[in-house]
């Protein structure tokens, strides 16, 4: 069953260009479909990047209240988690693209 209830406002335009993945991403969160988290998990190494695909793998998927996710992800050796720190960013915006919306709350590392 679709969302019948909400109205849908297609007439609203950014200003910049968007990628394909943000506008299906918004279009499919209009129509109450989501990709799953399961999803995020079998396409991690295309998502983040096979640099650090190699060194951090996610650990758990939690979706909060305000339907945004918090994101769990353990270095292969805990000697990597400084360098995963400054990649933080880089890793929300690859799942925020993945998902097309800013799907992200929290990143947490766990050693």
């Amino acid at each position: 069953m679709l969302n019948q209830d909400k109205k849908i406002n297609l007439d609203i335009r950014k200003s910049r260009p968007q990628t394909l993945a943000s506008v299906f991403g918004g279009f499919m969160e209009m129509l109450g479909v989501r990709a799953s988290d399961a999803d995020l998990l079998k396409n991690w190494s295309n998502i983040v990047g096979t640099d650090i695909a190699k060194i951090a793998s996610v650990v758990a998927v939690k979706q909060t209240k305000l339907k945004t996710l918090n994101v769990v992800i353990r270095p292969v050796s805990p000697a990597f988690a400084l360098e995963l720190s400054y990649k933080l960013d880089e890793i929300k915006s690859g799942i925020n693209k993945f998902y097309g919306r800013n799907a992200v709350n929290k990143i947490t590392i766990r050693k």
